[in-house]
């Protein structure tokens, strides 16, 4: 059937019926068929990110960084919004159609020609496993010195842990997510997360929670590991501009140096100082100062607290922390006029508490509701019925996605501003509207 595949629209529909949570292969595995493949990205230095909020967009970060010092990367990250070929990117470029199509065949043709032992026969590799093993090719073919790789799930078994060699560890803020494969409370979550690390390699990880920080540095002794945490006092004088954030970040050799985000989202100044501080235990000479400033300053990362239109602000938060920095940035926005909020997001989530936490935030004066597509999609009426809990009539259902966000963003008023938030697939959705021909969309 593989060999069948010749468009990038059957490619695409095959990974997307490989189920993505079940029938996952062992460690063992992955790293079986990655060096069937020729062992790809083996000569490249890898920046490994694991953690529960943040990754993508400190991948984002290093990356914008790398281009502004003339130091050619590749990202690996996920999930996407719109289309696969956002999960692999060179210099800020995602994959275009045929080099997707042309990885696709190659993994495609690796796997026919696995060797017919017992135990190999019948492997196939994860939905994420196969677009990892894309992404390294692509990555190898288009000749990048460094390779940034965004773990999908947890990390000490996540498949982008079966790469050999690291040159630096990134561990992002730890929060409560995906806790029935990761563990019940946060310093099990963190230890999971910590299985990126390897012996000598230094590993960069915010001091947010003692619990967790004490964690990460247990684990990092145990197998040798060099700990570079990031310190709140390393962060001062934030000061949020209209569309920016300035912030000042101290630098071991350079004091405090001025940096800008171009966002209001209030947690990006934790992941543009986790990225810098990442990029400083390079020690590459390439990667200056301005560089730095630049590449942090140019950054703009899809779905993260992202205007979309003129006050119309579209961001992926889907756990009770990421919540929780959505209602923060939030409340530092004024508005003279209403505050209107839509929202989905998806049943395996921490709803309950995701919605308690923006209902009794009180900074919402209209609430909608609209149900994504797909079997994970939390039912209309669960939703509406929750937020009813906290906030009587205020809720209001929508059986169609496009005519909530008529009404929530494109019938406002120029002094409301409009949110929608709950899910990256929420944004995926609301993105893919927004790039229809305009006769089509509303």
């Amino acid at each position: 059937m593989l060999e069948r595949i010749s468009t990038y629209a059957a490619a695409e529909d095959y990974i997307n019926s490989i189920p993505r949570f079940s029938g996952k292969n062992d460690m063992e595995d992955t790293r079986r068929f990655l060096k069937h493949m020729g062992s790809p990205g083996e000569n490249c230095r890898i920046i490994h990110i694991a953690g529960t909020n943040g990754k993508g967009s400190v991948c984002a970060y290093l990356c914008s960084v790398f281009r502004e010092a003339g130091i050619r990367a590749g990202m690996f990250t996920s999930p996407h919004l719109v289309t696969m070929r956002e999960r692999m990117a060179v210099n800020g470029r995602i994959a275009t159609e045929e080099e997707f199509m042309e990885a696709f065949s190659f993994v495609a043709e690796r796997l026919s020609a696995l060797p017919s032992e017992p135990a190999d026969k019948e492997y196939h590799p994860s939905f994420f496993e196969f677009l990892f093993f894309m992404a390294m090719h692509f990555f190898e073919r288009a000749g990048v010195e460094y390779i940034v790789l965004e773990t999908g799930l947890g990390g000490r078994l996540d498949a982008t842990n079966a790469v050999a060699d690291k040159e630096l560890c990134v561990i992002t803020s730890i929060g409560y997510d995906h806790m029935e494969y990761l563990g019940d409370t946060l310093p099990e979550i963190a230890a999971e997360k910590a299985g990126i690390m390897r012996c000598g390699v230094p590993v960069v990880y915010p001091v947010l929670q003692p619990e967790v920080a004490a964690e990460i540095e247990a684990c990092a002794a145990r197998i040798g590991a060099a700990t570079e945490p990031l310190l709140p006092e390393a962060i001062k004088e934030i000061k949020i501009q209209h569309k920016t954030i300035d912030f000042s970040l101290h630098l071991n050799y350079y004091d405090y140096i001025g940096f800008t985000v171009s966002t209001t989202a209030l947690y990006q100044t934790q992941n543009a100082a986790l990225a810098v501080r990442a990029l400083m235990c390079l020690k590459d000479e390439r990667i200056t100062v301005p560089a730095m400033q630049a590449g942090v300053r140019k950054m703009v990362w899809e779905g993260r607290m992202e205007e979309i239109l003129p006050s119309v602000y579209l961001d992926g938060a889907h756990n009770i922390d990421g919540i929780r920095a959505f209602i923060d940035t939030v409340r530092t926005q004024p508005c003279s006029g209403k505050r209107k909020l839509l929202f989905s997001m998806v049943k395996d989530k921490q709803y309950q508490a995701v919605i308690e936490e923006i209902a009794l935030s009180g900074l919402f004066d209209e609430i909608g509701v609209a149900a994504l597509t797909g079997e994970r999609a939390l039912p209309l009426k669960v939703m509406e019925n929750s937020f009813r809990q906290y906030t009587g009539s205020l809720c209001r259902a929508y059986d169609d996605l496009r005519a909530a966000f008529e009404e929530t963003a494109l019938a406002k008023n120029d002094e409301d501003r409009a949110y929608i938030v709950g899910s990256l697939y929420l944004a995926g959705e609301i993105k893919a509207l927004l790039r229809r021909p305009r006769r089509d969309r509303f």
